[in-house]
């Protein structure tokens, strides 16, 4: 299923002059002021416009998550996978309360809990620290698996993970387990932007459907379609969404 795209809104501004205080919540206008208060060499730009829009739809109209609920047993969980170039993550995160704003320009600095790569222990609201590519689907699946073997039925488990990284044999791993085992409690979020070095005959979804997964490609910017496939029925089975980026954007 493909969608046609709708581009959101993404006027909005803010400096650190202007920047709210703690723990204040933002709409989708103000993410780009907020990623605009983190600089430096190592930001990986590009990798993380790439992941904007998927993150705000997840965290504004998804996921059962919130800073009251951080430890709830019954929460959603929402691994990155795609761990560098975190500023989207980080704005999102500041943006839904679960961190404060004024930590935004400090990314990065020594003394910072907002690194180049997610640390679970260090930031608020994050499930697993990222760093080497490939981890963040295999750590989905065992995670899914846990919350089966604790009858915990209610708990989503989503992962966003990047084209080229599903280079990773780990990823391949856990996508032919996921598939026979039925974890229909589990997502997967694939942003393509062409940057893998490896073609997939097919395309990147027919790599989940070989495996038993249900599918979805969709405008990786356009929310209500992004909606639509994180929404989509898909029982007995893991899903996986294919958000497409052009590779200018991310």
């Amino acid at each position: 299923m493909t969608a046609t795209a709708t581009h959101a809104d993404t006027s909005g501004t803010l400096d650190s002059h202007d920047a709210p205080d703690r723990y204040d919540t933002h709409g989708y206008a103000a993410l780009p002021g907020l990623m605009g208060l983190m600089t430096g060499d190592e930001k990986h730009g590009p990798a993380a416009t790439s992941t904007l829009d998927v993150l705000w739809v997840l965290y504004d109209r998804v996921l059962r998550v919130g800073p009251d609920r951080m430890t709830d047993p019954e929460r959603d969980r929402f691994l990155l996978s795609k761990g560098h170039g975190p500023m989207a993550y980080y704005a999102v995160l500041a943006a839904k309360g679960f961190l404060p704003v004024d930590w935004l320009p400090g990314f990065g600095s020594y003394d910072s809990p907002l690194g180049h790569h997610p640390d679970r222990v260090l930031v608020p609201g994050a499930e697993i620290g990222s760093g080497s590519l490939g981890h963040g689907l295999p750590i989905a699946v065992g995670t899914a698996l846990g919350l089966r073997a604790q009858r915990l039925d209610g708990p989503a488990v989503w992962v966003l993970v990047g084209d080229a990284e599903l280079d990773e044999g780990s990823n391949h791993e856990a996508i032919a387990f996921a598939g026979p085992a039925g974890l229909e409690r589990l997502h997967t979020v694939v942003i393509d932007n062409s940057s893998a070095s490896h073609a997939r005959p097919g395309g990147i979804a027919a790599r989940f459907e070989a495996a038993g997964w249900s599918t979805t490609t969709v405008d990786g910017r356009d929310h209500e379609a992004l909606y639509t496939a994180f929404t989509t029925p898909h029982p007995g089975r893991p899903h996986a969404v294919v958000a497409q980026v052009e590779p200018k954007s991310g």
